[in-house]
């Protein structure tokens, strides 16, 4: 049987991603017990998946990785169980879990023996959901119910050109509904990453995956009860938010350049960069402390939050929460994406599901406006009662509407009888803006809790995050809440 080469490649991928001579490989000699059409004489140690522990960057992880010369990498009852022991493993010793995953889906041969055995599988996969992070790196097709072990994991890593992950593949497609469709078409790495979300990370070659993924851990946790290690401070005062952010309120600009400008410049990781781009989700360090950033995107969509960029936010809040990151959200915010295509396509939905992962949230939990926080995206992104310190830039806005859009609303008849409508809207706008839009207003009737500046916006987020670190959260007793899916 010619699989030595496609094992050896398996095995070097594995001892390229964790620390020199850590790992060490369990149930290597495990095979199938199937007895039909033929299994019985095709068989290898290990049936075609790899597990085991190891060191990452000196941490414990525990992974499996599925041999894809073998079989099609087609899963088993024995792979369920070898794959089963080591979540298990995992749970009992509070490490991260790393899928290697490359499985053409349920091995037929053994008909509804490995389906059954599976389920325990996508069992355990949620029951340590929120526990210890798990990560999936696709390193080449995962179909049928294969594509499940990956979507209910934390992270998921693509490969372009090389990564697939679908339920129904191209053959049944063309016999259900006579649609001539290509891998890629309906699982390919671009479409996870920029249209279903599914995919968090995009990587060029196999290597890199590996690479993003040994990034990705320095900035989790082991596990829920553990917090992300510390870094050494960035000894950096000022930053240039005053050089980036346009004093016009509809100029776009790059929010990743105020990100760049507040956080440590060493450390930081956007996660979901292709999917819904109107919102940055990113992992950081400010002065050494690790946090979680969420942040309007103003040179897409003017910043709006939509319908995937509410999931996308949620998800990562959600995230943060089950494993200690505190949070900081950087707000530049018209509102919420009008038109009809996101009311039909659930825009209310979808908004609920962001401010209900706000308020369920226990971390610590900054905001601050950079320019403007308007309409009903204010109280979801800045929800006093949900946030624990909110902040402004000196010259933000914070109104429920817009002051042009507000002008239009309580002066049309001033406007349309004046002389010159253009000029009197532009009035009333300036003087809705001074009565109810300025920040200023906000500080008065204690609604932000203070302004920062360029000089002082490092230091104050950093205190004031150190201050949090201990903070008690009272949450309800209840089995969980009930969050819009």
């Amino acid at each position: 049987m010619t699989t030595q080469p496609a094992i050896l490649i398996v095995r070097k991928l594995i001892e390229s991603f964790v620390d020199s001579n850590s790992f060490f490989e369990l149930d290597p000699l495990a095979e199938h017990d199937c007895i039909y059409f033929g299994s019985e004489h095709r068989k290898i140690p290990g049936d075609g998946i790899i597990t085991g522990f190891a060191r990452v960057n000196g941490r414990p992880i525990v992974l499996y990785a599925h041999d894809a010369s073998f079989l099609g990498g087609s899963s088993s009852r024995m792979h369920a169980l070898k794959i089963t022991k080591i979540l298990d493993l995992a749970l009992k010793t509070g490490v991260p879990v790393i899928g290697l995953n490359n499985s053409t889906g349920i091995r037929i041969h053994e008909g509804v023996d490995a389906g059954v055995q599976f389920g325990e599988v996508f069992y355990k996969k949620v029951k340590a959901s929120g526990v210890i992070p798990q990560i999936s790196i696709l390193l080449g097709d995962c179909a049928g119910g294969a594509a499940y072990a990956p979507a209910l994991t934390d992270f998921v890593i693509m490969v372009k050109n090389n990564s697939t992950m679908f339920l129904t593949g191209p053959a049944v497609i063309r016999q259900a509904t006579g649609e001539e469709v290509t891998k890629e078409d309906i699982g390919g790495a671009m479409l996870h990453a920029k249209t279903t979300g599914l995919a968090h990370f995009v990587a060029d070659t196999p290597e890199r995956a590996l690479s993003l993924a040994r990034d990705l851990l320095e900035f989790l946790p082991q596990n829920n009860c553990s917090t992300v290690p510390k870094r050494p401070a960035e000894d950096r005062i000022s930053a240039r938010l005053s050089e980036i952010i346009p004093q016009n309120g509809n100029e776009p600009y790059d929010v990743t350049g105020v990100i760049g400008e507040i956080v440590d410049r060493a450390n930081y990781l956007e996660v979901h960069h292709h999917y819904a781009p109107n919102i940055v989700t990113a992992f950081a360090h400010l002065y050494g402390i690790p946090i979680g950033i969420i942040a309007n995107q103003p040179q897409t969509l003017a910043g709006c939050l939509d319908i995937d960029a509410s999931e996308k936010a949620a998800r990562f809040v959600r995230f943060c929460d089950a494993f200690n990151i505190p949070i900081l959200t950087l707000i530049d915010v018209p509102g919420y994406l009008p038109g009809i295509n996101q009311e039909a396509g659930g825009i209310i939905g979808a908004g609920a599901k962001l401010l209900h992962a706000y308020c369920e949230s226990s971390v610590p939990k900054i905001a601050v406006v950079l320019r403007k926080a308007y309409g009903g995206a204010h109280p979801t992104l800045a929800n006093k009662w949900a946030t624990d310190m909110i902040f402004a830039l000196p010259e933000a806005e914070i109104a429920i509407m817009g002051p042009q859009a507000a002008a239009d609303v309580i002066f049309r008849r001033q406007i349309s009888e004046a002389e010159d409508p253009q000029t009197r809207r532009a009035e009333l706008a300036a003087e809705y803006r001074n009565a109810h839009a300025s920040a200023e207003y906000s500080a008065r009737r204690g609604y932000i809790n203070g302004f920062l500046y360029d000089q002082t916006i490092r230091p104050v987020l950093a205190n004031a995050f150190r201050i949090l670190q201990d903070k008690i959260a009272v949450t309800p007793g209840r089995k969980h809440s009930n969050i819009q899916l």
